[in-house]
Order: C-alpha cells, then sequence, then structure tokens
C-alpha cells in the first residue's frame, strides 16, 4: 500500500485531517519513518515483511481501535508508555494534573505521595520520576493494569512501589500521606452518547464508567479515605467529570476539608481539584 492509500483508507473514520495524523503516527511510532523519510517514499520500499506488519495494523485500524493500542504505546508529558486493550489510554488533560502537583511539591522532601487508580502508572511514574525526592506508591484493582504499569516503571527507571487495592474498599492502615491523587472513573452512562466508537468499545468501561445515580461513587470513597490518612497540610487532588466538579468540591467540604479549589484545563473545562487538609483547630475550655 502507498502512503496516500494508507490514509486514504481512514477517511471514513477520521476525517482527512485525523486519518493523515493517525497515519504519520504509526509510520513516526511504530516504525520510525519521520516525515521527510514518507515523502522520499519509505513506505513504498518497505520490505514484504514491514509491509505486511504495515497492513496487520491499519486492519486494526479500519475496525477502530485506538492507534495508541495498535502501536502499544502512548506519550504522556515527554515520556512514551506502554498501553494495551484493558488499560486506560493516557489523555493530555491528566499532564495538567501532574503538572500542578509537581508545582506544589516538587521541592519538598521525603513526601509520601499515593497515586489510586494507576491504570498505565502515567501520573505515578511522572511523579516519581519528576519529584525524585519524594516515595510515590500506586494502587490498581486490576492486575493486567499493574503488570503494565510496572514494565512502564522498569523501562523508564522509575522508583516507586505497586500495590493491589480496591478503591471502593479503602481503610487507613496506619499509613500516612502528603499527597494523594486519582483519575478515577468519573464518565456516567448516560454520557456514552456523545463518545466516539472507539473509546466505547475498546477502552476498559471499569476505568471509565460510574451509575448514572452515583456520579460521585469513587469520589466518594477516596475522599473519605483521605481525609483519614493525609497529614496536617497534605493534599487530595482529583481529575474530575466537569458535569459534576461543584457537586465534588462540595463533598470534599463536607468529608471535612476546608480548602477546596476547582481548576481549569486548558479548555476551559472544571477538570481538577485540590483539597487541603488542616490541622485540627486546638480546642478551647468553655468559659475561656
Amino acid at each position: 500500500m502507498t502512503y496516500r492509500e494508507l490514509w486514504h483508507s481512514l477517511v471514513p473514520l477520521y476525517g482527512k485531517g485525523e486519518a493523515r495524523a493517525v497515519t504519520d503516527y504509526v509510520l513516526d511510532v511504530y516504525f520510525g519513518l519521520s516525515k521527510a523519510d514518507v515523502m522520499c517514499g519509505a513506505v513504498e520500499d518497505m520490505v514484504a515483511e514491514k509491509q505486511a506488519e504495515l497492513y496487520r495494523l491499519f486492519l486494526r485500524l479500519l475496525q477502530g481501535e485506538p492507534v495508541q493500542y495498535v502501536v502499544g504505546r502512548a506519550e504522556f508529558g515527554g515520556r512514551w508508555f506502554f498501553v494495551r486493550p484493558g488499560v486506560l489510554i493516557p489523555r493530555p488533560e491528566t499532564e495538567e494534573l501532574c503538572t500542578l502537583i509537581t508545582s506544589e511539591w516538587k521541592e519538598k522532601k521525603d513526601a509520601n505521595v499515593l497515586d489510586i487508580g494507576t491504570g498505565s502508572g502515567c501520573i505515578a511514574i511522572t511523579l516519581a520520576l519528576d519529584m525524585p525526592q519524594s516515595h510515590v506508591t500506586a494502587w490498581d484493582i486490576s492486575q493486567d493494569a499493574l503488570a503494565v504499569a510496572q514494565a512502564n516503571a522498569r523501562r523508564l527507571g522509575a522508583d516507586l512501589k505497586f500495590e493491589r487495592r480496591d478503591a471502593l474498599a479503602l481503610q487507613p492502615r496506619g499509613e500516612e500521606w502528603d499527597v494523594i491523587v486519582s483519575n478515577p472513573p468519573y464518565i456516567c452512562n448516560k454520557e456514552k452518547k456523545d463518545m466516539t466508537a472507539n473509546v466505547l468499545d475498546h477502552e476498559p468501561h471499569s476505568a471509565l464508567f460510574v451509575p448514572d445515580d452515583r456520579p460521585l461513587l469513587f469520589y466518594t470513597a477516596i475522599t473519605r479515605y483521605a481525609h483519614s490518612t493525609l497529614r496536617p497540610g497534605g493534599a487530595l487532588y482529583f481529575e474530575l467529570n466537569p458535569l459534576y466538579a461543584d457537586q465534588t468540591a462540595d463533598m470534599a467540604r463536607q468529608t471535612g476539608f476546608a480548602e477546596v479549589a476547582v481548576k481549569n484545563d486548558m479548555y476551559g473545562k472544571k477538570r481538577m481539584m485540590k483539597a487541603v487538609k488542616h490541622p485540627p483547630q486546638p480546642s478551647q475550655r468553655e468559659g475561656a
């Protein structure tokens, strides 16, 4: 297949602009071909074995499979992470959450950091690499996700701990944290109608969706745990569903967090929340 034939085959799924971008992504990331290589005929000059491999990849793309799964990796924060079906693909908005945390905690020594629902490990590994003075732990209920996250940590040289824990059944075990961060499942089933088929058909629903009548299911469980285990001055960070951002913030205040702020992402959507645990106020004696 020629380069033109490749990207033209994807036009019905993506439109012209995105079809070319997806094609360029495959050729660059998987085969190491630059735009200049492609313009000089590198696709047409591929040996038969590579042509057959390229054809197999495009068959998967034509079935609507996300390009990140097809090539087996996704870029996040300037680094490449392994991804595969069953593990959520990292999003650019989540990079902003990491940037927010590192801007506030990078210079602090020996901070204990917890990522709940780590998936590919993109948040936890980014924090471990960008805040080398911290101690990072990552939890997920999925053994497949933990295997991918551990492989990413090894390849990127990140030093952190992984454990299998259920975000909906967290009980304090004497641990104390300075930072807890989570990008939990937050899309309601009723929102599916507005989502693309490649996400609905291929990405893990357990990492995406919550019941319509319990949109704060994971947020509530994690916030309660965080309020019990964060040290005074510690902070809880969430990626948010913009539709329920204000409700999530109100829930955090009701749980006992005194300093709660919702922040917009690059698209102007309410996408991040920070909640600080204040030290307990000294009690006053009656009549004092």
